[in-house]
């Protein structure tokens, strides 16, 4: 998936740099917020499931993956955890790291009970799997330089501006949605939108939110930038988000774990997560 290549390529240069996400001395960034806390959930009854192994990938940092040490680390590894302390399960409670493309059989297969991978949501994964609501979303969003913000309101504004997209990719059909009056500079890569922006050839990059946050933090950047606008979200062109995945048959898990993501959201634990791992907000 394009999308995860370019969040993993970006924190890949942060944590070859030695920029950390919790080391970040960035401003507090605005969180979002996708879980309806109004909800009226039960809070479950679980003693009679004796485990709850999470099975996951460590190919999609910050999300999942492996440290220099060799730990199973990211958001989602301190999401399951959280989870299943809000559920008083941490006893039962076990995180197991697989090949992304193993990752549907071996839940299939018995291996696992839930799926916390960034699974596509999508009618045909949900003929097989039942999803959690989603927790978080992928969203768009203009990069500028500092000194040359895009104007409010962007839509009315973007009238001969240079702006820079990855060609054949989902931020290209979003952007010719969202902007038809518009016709964007196509890139081959992401670098090179991003090399023409800090140059001065464009004066904006359109692109991956979550990628985009971890660049602006990088050595390339160098300061240079920052958002313009807000996100851009939309469940046709960027998916549903993420959430968990279990059998149809393990529903009462599924509503367990919405249970404990309201919770945590309510709390303040799903702030600090998001807090730890995205030092510069997506959203």
């Amino acid at each position: 998936m394009i999308l995860k290549r370019y969040i993993r390529v970006a924190f890949a240069a942060l944590l070859t740099l030695g920029v950390l996400p919790a080391q970040s001395t960035a401003q507090t960034p605005d969180l979002p917020n996708f879980v309806d806390q109004r909800q009226r959930l039960i809070k479950p009854y679980l003693a009679n499931i004796p485990r709850i192994r999470f099975l996951t990938a460590t190919d999609y940092p910050p999300f999942n993956f492996l440290d220099s040490r060799g730990l199973l680390v990211g958001f989602n590894v301190d999401l399951a955890r959280a989870i299943c302390a809000e559920l008083q399960a941490l006893q039962r409670c076990q995180v197991e790291a697989l090949p992304f493309s193993e990752l549907k059989s071996a839940l299939e297969a018995g291996r696992g009970e839930a799926v916390i991978a960034g699974l596509a949501i999508n009618a045909e994964s949900r003929r097989d799997l039942l999803f959690t609501q989603s927790y978080l979303r992928y969203p768009a969003r203009f990069v500028t330089r500092k000194e040359s913000p895009l104007s409010a309101p962007i839509a009315r504004n973007l009238a001969g501006k240079r702006i820079g997209v990855v060609g054949q990719t989902a931020h290209e059909a979003m952007f010719r949605a969202y902007f038809p009056n518009v016709e964007p500079q196509v890139f081959e890569t992401r670098n090179e939108a991003l090399a023409a922006l800090t140059d001065g050839s464009l004066d904006a990059v359109f692109g991956d939110g979550i990628g985009l946050s971890f660049w602006l933090e990088s050595e390339p950047a160098a300061g240079c930038c920052s958002f313009s606008g807000g996100p851009f979200l939309s469940d046709d062109f960027l998916g549903e988000g993420l959430a968990i995945a279990v059998l149809p048959r393990n529903g009462q898990l599924a509503d367990a774990f919405d249970y404990a993501i309201v919770q945590l959201v309510k709390k303040g634990t799903f702030s600090e997560l998001l807090l730890r791992y995205f030092p510069v907000s997506a959203w």
